[in-house]
């Protein structure tokens, strides 16, 4: 990853990582923190890795280090026109579409960080880049 990366978003997978502190991704996050890249994730997702055994104290802590992207009634309304114009729909897709979504308007370069590497390749397109987790 020589390029500047100005944002960094993360789908459930990737928040995840860094909750957990994965082995295998802790150098990717190291490489985006020296780079100052922001780190960024939808609100939806944070819905999205709760769990009974979530280490909430530790939630918080990496979502206070985190930008959050609130889901606005326009943000839905342009996820809607995404899963529309790639032929997904179903609550499947929600999800990822509010992410994709999110990352389309973020300044860029823009990665995406996420285990669904077909599925946000659809939504974005070429102009946000798909790392898979």
């Amino acid at each position: 990853m020589k390029q500047t990366i100005v944002t960094a978003v993360l789908d459930s997978e990737g928040l995840s990582a860094l909750i957990t502190e994965n082995r295998k991704e802790v150098p990717l996050f190291r490489r985006l923190q020296a780079m100052k890249t922001d780190l960024v994730v939808c609100a939806n997702t944070i819905v999205e890795v709760g769990h009974a055994r979530l280490n909430q104290a530790k939630l918080n802590w990496v979502l206070s280090t985190l930008k959050v992207e609130p889901v606005t009634e326009a943000s839905a309304k342009a996820a809607t026109l995404l899963l529309k114009a790639t032929g997904l729909h179903g609550d499947k897709y929600a999800i990822d579409a509010t992410v994709a979504e999110m990352a389309l308007r973020q300044p860029g370069p823009v990665i995406l960080l996420t285990s669904d590497v077909d599925d946000m390749t659809k939504l974005c397109g070429d102009r946000v880049r798909i790392i898979g987790l």
